[in-house]
């Protein structure tokens, strides 16, 4: 809510070579007023901004000096020097611009001289041979054909170099980038080159005139040869689908292009383009040259993403304006959209589909063109009725939903243009209305789309498309509740946007079309009836979830369309608040109308609060509203007091007062929403006090010399001030109040985010900037005491919250006079670093990070550090300070953690059960967390300490490692073969395993004391520090209590903060480029070594703790490795990928890996080598990996070992769930179902097991994540032409999978049979559902599947037959439901059969059932014919009735 500074402009300074310096210097005058003194004083500016007044100056000097008529010599050079300044400057500065907008408005005598030394200054630029250097030439083409008429000539007059450039500049960067493969760093930069050179040639041909009569010129001319040579290039990117799709995409706009231009007669272009998109090239009838040039393009095996870029170069490109192109234009269209229809259905990659959905859109704004002025036939073709519209039509329904936004809203784009073509097509202006009733196929669609469900997401924008066109009125003819029905859906989040979005366009259109009609103000009643009446029953009577997102997305809208209607909410509401206050559960009339108020006063309708409490609400209550039964009355009525559209309104005594009353009840709110949301409201009100204040303090000022009305306080500007200031300090003083030792963690957690927010919010006074308030004045020694003390809550938010706000106070309020007291702290840290507790080591790294930035601390640290270091100069800066106190802070407790590792490898035991090795790890990572470790000082003193951390790393992790790699580390039962980590595992359980019992699990053993475990160094200031330690007696008797669990506990605690410590060095240090580099801290093989370490973890640990956080910190390294600059480490992910993709394919039985637990820490690898790839490229990772897992996920021969199959079933389990890998995944999830199906029929339990986790894993993928209890709602479904398309590959696979499932479901002998791939196979078409919208087009019928359903709901298990009977419905068509029902009723035995079978019976019956609900669910028109359909159902069933009596015996 605060003012946010205008950030300054940074301007790079133009500068000149020594030559051209030494010119000006020549030729500036005495007097230093021409331009040669002029342009000299500019250059010799370090400071862009100041040489930008300069640059403008330019222009009004030569106007002075064209008074002579003649341009000498010095103008001349000084012209020159411009141009090669010009030239010199980045592309994005913005002395360019400036330049080039000066230079525009150069008097006409001096035209000619510039663009003689644009054209010199340019062509030196071309001739250059740098590959790295092309890219800045290439810029400055661009700009100077950007608005600069001095560029544009000088292009012009060196047009052939121009072109003979790209072409050279294009070829080498290409075979540059050839090279480089493998290096995505620098290809990334070579292909952006590459577009920039595609996209300059574009504009080139589009701006420069001489290329409308390049087809006069002979072919042997060089500029023919080079637009030749340009045009195979772009031909052979857009077939290139190694090059990003940007470029793909670009080279196709450039092939139409330069066709467009190069090609003679010009009226065979849509001719020729239409061949090449039909895959019917006559090589005999077009040019060699094209030929030459395009022969790629002529083939029959054309990617699908070069037809694709090709069809959006032509509908680009070519002129659709007025039918410019005739009939064969026309015939191109239809050409190019059955094009789109084709690669539709066989493209699936998410950003091709992307690309597709923006191509059809643009097909459709090029058919609106040429309806305009197009042939009858046309016109046949694309009205609403036609085919490609019904296809079109298809399109949008089953991508309405797509999971890409971008995608979707393209959708919404068609269906627009839709309803405009066929407008256009029957032959209506746009003054006619058009009627609704004789418009048979707009009143289908808006009937078609009333009758679907409010769960889809698709129908609202589409319903908002067709109110803009019909209008309101003929859809409240239709639908009258239509705004009740839309609000009852806005509980559910998901489809809050939508339905606000849509309930706005419905009353805009309604309230214009109302006022157009009315002759009196009666039409808002009306209007209030219809939309203002639903939502305050809403208000005072829907569920929560309803409630909150209606005031915070419709009532806004509803209020900004209609301010007025605000009091007429109010009446109504105050006259039901005296009968419905409300309750803990409900809001009543009094939460609705503080809600409306709130939102009001909020969005600028109210012009302050006290207008609202004096004219529109009593001051009771507000009061009452503040202490409310619900929290969201008390929210809304504080939102109410703090929110106000003008930041710089001032805070009323009466606001300050309510404030006050209402901190005192609400601190201890349990909800976490409710406190955040109170916390966040109470900092708009500081930043309104804020901003105002500065209001304040500038009319108290004017007031000095004259009194101005005050418009925004009646009272003096000083006693308003002086409010601020008290009611600031008695706030704070409530708040340090309810920080008491013993107050509860929500108490805590508000007090001390409201004190950050005010420490945040008013900050300390810089310069002649006043502030009302400041914390740090109100901070004395016991308020200082009660922050520290908050380190010990058991809250880490607690801790977080504390600690930054004592970083946000001046370091005079936090710095400690007492080096005995700051020695004491320091100790306790230490010990609390080393506690079993493990939030101890969490308070203990907070309170380290606090002492660091402390002056005082070095003298405090000597006594623990073995080497000694020198203290800091007075002199030193903060910044040091800090660095220097990190680096002691981390030497000691890397000395403490040295000591503890050697005690560790003799007695794991001991070391559980004293000094568990986290804590100080844990430490040394927050330490170096704080840290800016890329503007590091002490470079030199730094890389021991880091080498040093590792090494003592690695011993941690080989200390604990035998433990969490156990194939059993919860209860330590040494089953691994390998002797090494078995030996290693006898040792401990040497210490812990008694020898008779197993009860360890449960019962602590007692053990001696050994002469390497001493406890005397435990400080006894820090009572329970160990709550697992226990001390006896004597020095010669001390015991203590230790369990498995203990170990365990220690272990793999250790092992995660290890890989957080060594990820959190990857991610902050800097790498060493080369060895003899003086910043770097890590080196190279530094750096392979932790990958190393990551690898062998990842890959053995059991214990899901160890391996899950070992991930955390392997993420952190490969994301580091993908934007290396190091192509030897940039290149170490793809070989680790390629090391675990062979270990796994092999079923070697020495292998380590885990087949266990899930793969255990195998798919986390992978996945981290995966999700760090970067998402613009290629993704050729992903795609080589997802091939061979799978291949490997596939069924295998019984010989073969299954191992690798469960492998691969889990770690594509794994993929499928990463969100990171988003719709990068969805092409492989076809495959992934066909492998888990097909692996649940395999014989080996872990095949199945780890089939039904995938499955699982891919239904959530394909249908959403559950957002209800209901296992089939339709929230989590989708249409079965939706599913097929997306997943067409599926289609044949389960029907081949029904069909012989549904074969096996009964056999003549009666013997039972359960097919194992059933319950999968109906579970997936159970989540289908019909939709109004199926069958005007579909390339996949569902037809075949219903005869193998119905064959499933035979099925002797009950839960498979009503599975079968709900997978059916999505099958039938709405017309065919009563014939279907008739067949299954005809299926039934009838009274004479002697040898029937009751789970047939109740199969069929089952299946009845469902169909005739889907009828009424679905709100399918019930018209005669349709009734008539049900009566003949009825006679059917009658004659089957003699099963359901009571006398029937049982067969």
């Amino acid at each position: 809510m605060g003012i946010k500074k205008k950030k300054e402009m940074q301007v790079t300074a133009l500068t000149i070579c020594h030559q051209d310096l030494e010119t000006l210097r020549s030729l500036a005058d005495v007097e230093g007023k021409n331009l040669a003194s002029l342009l000299l004083r500019c250059v010799q500016l370090t400071d862009g901004v100041s040489q930008i007044r300069y640059v403008k100056q330019i222009v009004p000097l030569l106007e002075k000096a064209d008074k002579n008529g003649a341009c000498d010599p010095a103008i001349r050079s000084c012209l020159d020097i411009l141009a090669g300044i010009y030239l010199s400057l980045s592309v994005k500065n913005p002395l360019k611009k400036v330049l080039a907008s000066s230079l525009n408005g150069l008097p006409e005598c001096f035209l000619t001289e510039a663009i003689q030394s644009f054209t010199s200054r340019l062509q030196e630029e071309l001739n250059t041979t740098d590959l790295y250097a092309y890219r800045k030439v290439t810029d400055n083409i661009s700009s100077c054909m950007e608005n600069f008429d001095l560029g544009k000539a000088g292009v012009n007059n060196l047009l052939k170099n121009v072109l003979h450039f790209l072409q050279k500049s294009l070829i080498e960067i290409s075979e540059e980038n050839r090279k480089f493969a493998g290096n995505h760093i620098v290809q990334t930069q070579l292909m952006n080159d590459l577009l920039v050179g595609t996209r300059v040639s574009v504009m080139l041909v589009q701006k420069i005139q001489d290329f409308q009569r390049i087809h006069l010129k002979t072919s042997s001319s060089p500029t023919w040869q080079s637009m030749c040579g340009l045009l195979s290039i772009f031909t052979k990117f857009l077939s290139d689908d190694d090059l990003l799709q940007t470029i793909q995409s670009t080279s196709g706009l450039a092939v139409i292009l330069f066709i467009k231009a190069m090609f003679h007669p010009p009226e065979k272009i849509p001719d020729l383009i239409s061949s090449l998109l039909l895959r019917s090239v006559d090589c005999t009838s077009i040019p060699d040259w094209f030929l030459n040039c395009c022969r790629r393009l002529c083939c029959t095996d054309v990617s699908h993403s070069t037809l694709l870029f090709l069809c959006q170069g032509t509908l680009t490109m070519l002129d659709w304006q007025n039918g410019n192109m005739g009939l064969s234009g026309e015939a191109l269209l239809l050409n190019i959209v059955h094009a789109l229809f084709t690669l539709s259905s066989q493209i699936k990659e998410s950003t091709l589909e992307l690309f597709l959905s923006r191509i059809l859109a643009s097909w459709t704004n090029s058919a609106i063109h040429v309806l305009e002025s197009s042939s009858p036939s046309l016109k046949d073709n694309l009205n609403g009725n036609s085919s490609i519209v019904q296809r079109l039509l298809e399109y949008v329904y089953t991508h309405w939903e797509h999971p890409l936004d971008a995608l979707r809203h393209q959708t919404k784009i068609i269906f627009r243009n839709i309803l405009q073509m066929h407008r256009l097509a029957k032959g209506k202006s746009d003054s006619e209305a058009p009627g609704l009733a004789a418009d048979r196929f707009i009143c289908d669609l808006a009937e078609s789309l009333l009758r679907l469900e409010w769960h889809v997401k698709g129908k609202y924008a589409c319903l908002g498309c067709l109110v803009d066109y019909i209008g309101i009125g003929h859809i409240l003819a239709l639908a009258k509740t239509i705004p009740s029905q839309i609000l009852e859906v806005m509980g559910d989040q998901s489809l809050v946007p939508y339905a606000s979005d849509l309930l706005e366009t419905m009353f805009r259109n309604h309230k214009s079309h109302l006022k157009s009609q009315a002759v009196d103000s009666t039409w808002i009643d009306e209007w209030h009836e219809t939309w203002v009446s639903p939502l305050l029953f809403i208000l005072c009577e829907g569920n929560l979830d309803q409630k909150s997102y209606v005031i915070d997305y419709y009532l806004p809208k509803l209020l900004n369309c209609s301010p007025e209607s605000l009091s007429y909410m109010v009446k109504i509401l105050q006259t039901s608040a005296d009968a419905k206050t409300g309750s803990y559960n409900s809001r009543g009339a009094l939460g609705a109308l503080m809600a409306c108020l709130r939102t009001a006063r909020a969005h600028g309708h109210l012009q302050s609060a006290t207008d609202a409490w004096r004219n529109l609400v009593s001051s009771a209550r507000i009061k009452q509203g503040l202490i409310h039964q619900h929290c969201q009355v008390r929210i809304d009525t504080l939102g109410l007091l703090c929110e106000s559209n003008r930041s710089t309104e001032v805070v009323s005594t009466e606001e300050m007062q309510w404030i006050q009353f209402f901190i005192t009840y609400n601190l201890n709110s349990q909800s976490p929403g409710v406190r955040q949301q109170i916390c966040s409201l109470l900092k708009k009100l500081f930043c309104r006090i804020q901003e105002s204040s500065q209001v304040l303090y500038k009319l108290e000022q004017s007031r000095a010399k004259h009194e101005p009305e005050n418009e925004l306080t009646k009272q003096h500007p000083s006693v308003s001030l002086q409010q601020y200031k008290n009611f600031m300090s008695s706030l704070c003083s409530r708040l340090f109040e309810a920080l008491f030792p013993g107050s509860s963690y929500p108490t805590r957690f508000s007090a001390l985010t409201i004190l950050g927010s005010i420490a945040e919010v008013f900050p300390i006074p810089e310069g002649q900037v006043q502030t009302v308030y400041q914390l740090s004045h109100d901070i004395d020694v016991g308020r200082f005491q009660t922050l520290m003390e908050c380190f010990t809550s058991t809250f880490e938010e607690v801790k977080i919250l504390a600690f930054d706000l004592l970083m946000k106070l001046p370091k005079t309020v936090v710095q400690f006079q007492d080096s005995e007291k700051l020695r004491g702290l320091f100790e306790a840290a230490l010990e609390l670093s080393s506690s079993t507790k493990p939030y101890d080591c969490v308070t203990a790294s907070y309170l380290l990070n606090f002492l660091i930035w402390q002056d005082a601390l070095p003298s405090s640290l000597f006594a623990y550090l073995k080497t000694q270091q020198a203290a800091c100069g007075d002199g030193d800066k903060s910044a040091i300070v800090v660095e220097r106190n990190t680096l002691m802070v981390i030497q000691c407790l890397l000395e403490n953690l040295e000591e503890e590792v050697a005690q560790a490898e003799n007695s794991l035991l001991q070391a559980a059960a004293s000094f568990p090795l986290y804590g100080r790890v844990h430490c040394i990572t927050g330490a170096l967390q704080r840290l800016s470790l890329n503007n590091l000082r002490l470079v030199s003193e730094w890389r021991p300490v880091v080498e040093k951390l590792l090494l003592i790393s690695y011993r941690l992790s080989a200390v604990v490692s035998p433990v969490i790699q156990s194939s059993s580390p919860e209860g330590l039962i040494p089953m691994d073969t390998d002797s090494e980590s078995a030996s290693r595992l006898q040792t401990i359980l040497s210490e812990i395993q008694p020898r008779d019992t197993n009860d360890y699990f449960t019962q602590a053993k007692i053990l001696k004391k050994r002469d390497s475990f001493d406890l005397e160094d435990l400080n006894a200031s820090v009572p329970n520090i160990g709550a697992s330690a226990e001390i006896e007696g004597s020095k010669e008797r001390k015991t203590c209590d230790v369990t498995a669990q203990m170990v365990l506990v220690c272990c793999w605690r250790s092992m995660k903060e290890v890989a957080l410590l060594l990820g959190t060095l990857c991610q902050l240090l800097p790498m060493q480029s080369v060895p003899e580099s003086s910043n770097g801290l890590l080196t190279v093989e530094q750096v392979k070594e932790i990958g190393d370490y990551f690898k062998q973890h990842l890959l053995q640990s059991r214990h899901r703790g160890a391996f899950e956080l070992a991930y955390t910190g392997f993420v952190k390294l490969t994301e580091i490795l993908n934007r290396c600059p190091n192509v030897s480490l940039q290149k170490l992910p793809e070989q680790w990928l390629w090391n675990v993709l062979e270990e796994v394919k092999c079923s070697d039985p020495s292998s380590k890996l885990c087949a266990t637990r899930r793969s255990a820490g195998i798919p986390f690898y992978i996945q981290a080598l995966l999700a760090s790839e970067p998402k613009k490229g290629k993704m050729d990772l992903l795609k080589m990996t997802m091939k061979e897992l799978i291949t490997l996920a596939g069924p295998t021969d019984d010989s073969k070992s299954t191992v690798p199959q469960v492998h691969a079933l889990n770690i594509l389990r794994a993929l499928f769930r990463d969100t990171r890998l988003g719709e990068n995944i969805i092409p492989y999830v076809a495959d992934g179902a066909k492998a888990a199906i097909l692996g649940f029929t395999s014989p080996v339990w872990a095949v199945r097991n780890s089939s039904t986790l995938l499955f699982s894993t891919l239904i959530t993928r394909i249908f959403g994540v559950k957002r209800g209890k209901d296992e089939l709602s339709k929230k989590n479904r989708m249409t079965g032409s939706e599913f097929f398309s997306r997943f067409p590959e599926l289609y044949p696979f389960l029907l081949q999978q029904l069909e012989a499932v549904a074969n096996t479901v009964d056999s003549d002998t009666g013997e039972l049979n359960r097919h194992p791939s059933m319950f999968l196979l109906l579970l997936v078409l159970g989540r289908l559902y019909p939709s109004p919208m199926d069958g005007t087009y579909s390339a996949l019928s569902m037809a075949p599947f219903i005869p193998f359903i119905m064959r499933c709901g035979r099925s002797p298990v009950y839960r498979s037959r009503e599975m079968a009977a709900r997978a059916l419905v999505p099958f039938v068509m709405v017309d065919e439901i009563p014939t279907t029902i008739r067949t299954l009723v005809a299926k039934l035995p009838n009274c004479t059969d002697q040898c029937f079978r009751q789970n047939h019976i109740h199969g069929t019956l089952l299946q009845v059932s469902h169909l005739l609900q889907a009828c009424t669910d679905s709100k399918y028109r019930l018209n005669t014919y349709f009734q008539q359909e049900l009566a003949d159902v009825a006679v059917c069933t009658r004659a089957k009735l003699w099963l359901a009596e009571s006398a029937q015996e049982d067969h």
